[in-house]
């Protein structure tokens, strides 16, 4: 991210949500586990591996024929070679999922420990995707924030020329023709509002919860080698449960984008 009057281009974090793959790609995710899964129960060990991997290279293909991210084409082909090697070289199939078990434990540690600190990691995240003092998910329809930048004649300087937007602390940043302006500074950071701080606080205790339980459960399974429990687990515990828990994620946002925008004063 580039500093104000540093010459560079400001840092957009709407790029970042061109990044997620949305649904479509936590199903793509799902993908090589379920083939593994199918694989494994029907021709053994080898073939649920192969069938893992094959899996993971086609979802590569398809993400770079829809020109997605490519860092996240490579990420997801990487774990899941990651855990195939590991189950390869142990001969046990429970060994696929080792990986998501550390995986999981490690980001509920990191959800709890962002707490402490007053700076909940849920919250940093929403703020930094959507700010709540624009009010972007103030309405009850929660509208995509991808098609509201591209809908949104007002986000960017017009082509016929460029323009020095103010930022905190009454410098300006150049933006040229076409590119998107920052948005303007909250007269309060969300942190020092105690409603805000409080309902992100529950927010990444709500993750983490979810986190911990996908390990807990999974890491018994694990432990007593039902494999055939440790892959339903993964599934029921995976896209469902995360689906839940986004829809009050995003519920709850909504609520504070309301409560947040009216408090804002209205622009001269």
């Amino acid at each position: 991210m580039s500093e104000p009057g540093s010459g560079g281009t400001t840092f957009d974090r709407h790029l970042v949500l061109d990044q997620l793959g949305g649904w479509r790609g936590m199903v793509d995710a799902s993908l090589p586990t379920i083939a593994f899964i199918v694989a494994n129960s029907v021709g053994g060990l080898t073939v649920g591996i192969w069938a893992a991997l094959a899996s993971a290279v086609l979802v590569f293909l398809l993400r770079l024929l829809r020109r997605e991210s490519l860092q996240q084409a490579v990420s997801g082909l990487f774990a899941v070679g990651v855990a195939v090697a590991i189950t390869a070289y142990s001969g046990q199939a429970r060994d696929f999922f080792v990986l998501g078990i550390v995986r999981n434990a490690g980001i509920a540690l990191i959800l709890l420990a962002s707490i402490p600190f007053r700076r909940p990691l849920v919250g940093v995240i929403a703020e930094f995707l959507a700010p709540s003092h624009l009010g972007a998910l103030s309405t009850h329809r929660l509208p995509s924030l991808r098609d509201r930048v591209r809908r949104d004649p007002a986000a960017t300087v017009p082509m016929e020329g460029a323009a020095a937007v103010p930022v905190e602390g009454g410098a300006t940043v150049p933006v040229a023709a076409g590119e998107r302006a920052p948005d303007p500074e909250p007269e309060q950071h969300w942190r020092e509002d105690p409603r805000m701080l409080r309902a992100y606080g529950w927010l990444t205790v709500l993750w983490a919860a979810v986190f911990a339980l996908r390990a807990v459960v999974q890491g018994v399974f694990y432990l007593r080698d039902e494999v055939e429990l440790l892959a339903t687990s993964s599934l029921v515990l995976g896209l469902p449960l995360t689906a839940a828990e986004l829809v009050v994620t995003l519920w709850v946002v909504a609520r504070l984008h309301r409560h947040r925008s009216a408090e804002q004063p209205p622009a001269s």
